[in-house]
């Protein structure tokens, strides 16, 4: 192989036609208006509705950054199995990986309210916090389960997490978007090795990372609950959402003319098959994580399902439908369409397929957040209420700041990486 990798000219017919269009950047700001809009809306919600709002912007948040760590796997599991079929749609998730930035700027509110206002979101942050408020007794510093997992369930260890964790994705996304971006104009293989490199370092960097902050910020609000299983649980559903987020935004690109004569049946049926063998993994971590709990029987981890399904009178809240929906809508329903090989071609089935992916994982998101948040009587507050508004305004507000970003980015880069080394490779892909 050369040290030119230059498959297709900078000048050619094909490089031309992808540059992306001027009234890119004006949709961008409409999108970055409405997040504005959206993120204000929540403000008012934390207002008047306090603690149950600050929940809501967690768990709005918390489903973006999900969908953007999917994105950097998905670009990091491209380099490290030298994929070419890939090779066309890994730059709109390059594009995508522009908004970790501003999602760790929108994180910041949590990290200051953990020390203005302790305890309003995670317990822990105030050892003096009354666990009578949430059906329980004495304090947070007098728990004997907190005192065990003091170390790590602590405002310091909070704002470590966030801040290594924030501070490395965003130097992989930079990396990596760099060295694609370079190679569109000097077409050197030193930046398919440099990518690489940075994979190599970045897979268990973001997997201990991901894994570490997810269970801070949200397995943790119940922080009496253990699961072995939970971290890989938040990776098959953020891996499902950036897959199903591929799918949207690459056959917008087909519908816009973009992806004429570059995307074929090949490239639909391989990311299609992605999303169906995530499909079944989630199930598979889904139900090891629910029945190694209820094989067990020990109240520090099944209080979380019971939580889930009945309240402390004996009676089966609404949660508990959320949970059946949640089994049929995020495995069946998938499982039962994708299964089919012309489903997986369809430029019609697929966006609406992908979309609904997205929502059940936000409402696995909801039904993971929201319980923790109780009554006195240690109950969770019902799903159907006006918190679903402030979830609304948030996933609004910080999708709007991520599209923004995207068609920032979008609309300064080529549509295609069209020097990389197995550029023809996936032009011409079949299978």
């Amino acid at each position: 192989m050369s040290t030119h990798a230059a498959t297709i000219s900078p000048g050619s017919t094909l490089a031309s036609a992808m540059a992306p269009s001027s009234s890119l950047r004006a949709a961008a700001n409409k999108a970055l208006i409405i997040g504005l809009i959206g993120l204000a809306a929540t403000g008012v919600g934390i207002a008047v509705s306090g603690k149950a709002a600050a929940f809501s912007y967690l768990t709005g948040l918390v489903f973006w950054i999900g969908i953007a760590l999917g994105a950097l796997f998905l670009v990091m599991i491209h380099h490290v199995f030298d994929a070419g079929w890939s090779t066309i749609l890994r730059r709109q998730f390059e594009n995508w990986l522009s908004c970790l930035p501003w999602l760790g700027l929108l994180f910041v509110p949590l990290l200051i309210s953990a020390v203005v206002s302790p305890g309003t979101i995670w317990k822990w942050t105030d050892v003096g916090y009354d666990l009578a408020k949430v059906g329980g007794h004495g304090t947070v510093g007098q728990d004997v389960l907190w005192f065990k997992k003091s170390g790590l369930l602590n405002t310091t260890a909070l704002f470590l997490a966030t801040l290594v964790g924030f501070g490395g994705w965003s130097l992989l996304a930079n990396r990596f978007r760099a060295h694609s971006f370079a190679q569109d104009v000097d077409g050197e293989i030193s930046h398919t090795h440099a990518s690489r490199f940075w994979t190599a370092v970045g897979l268990p960097f973001t997997a201990l990372s991901m894994t570490l902050c997810v269970i801070l910020w949200v397995k943790a609000l119940d922080y009496h609950w253990y699961s072995t299983m939970y971290g890989v649980w938040f990776f098959a559903g953020a891996i499902r959402g950036a897959l199903s987020l591929g799918m949207i935004i690459t056959l917008w690109l087909w519908f816009r003319g973009d992806y004429k004569g570059i995307l074929n049946n090949n490239h639909m049926h391989s990311h299609g098959m992605l999303m169906f063998a995530f499909t079944v993994f989630w199930a598979y971590i889904t139900f090891s994580q629910y029945f190694l709990i209820y094989m067990a029987n020990i109240p520090e981890e099944t209080f979380w399902y019971s939580l889930r399904e009945i309240n402390s009178n004996g009676v089966f809240n609404n949660w508990g439908y959320v949970g059946l929906f949640l089994l049929f809508g995020h495995f069946a329903a998938p499982f039962l369409t994708l299964i089919h090989y012309p489903v997986k071609l369809s430029k019609v089935w697929m966006p609406r397929i992908s979309v609904f992916i997205a929502f059940v994982f936000l409402i696995d998101i909801i039904y993971n957040v929201m319980p923790s948040l109780k009554n006195s009587n240690g109950d969770a507050y019902p799903f159907l209420s006006l918190n679903l508004l402030w979830i609304g305004t948030t996933v609004i507000g910080v999708g709007g700041v991520c599209v923004w970003a995207f068609l920032n980015s979008f609309s300064k880069t080529k549509l295609i990486p069209i020097r990389d080394p197995r550029i023809v490779e996936s032009l011409t892909y079949h299978e």
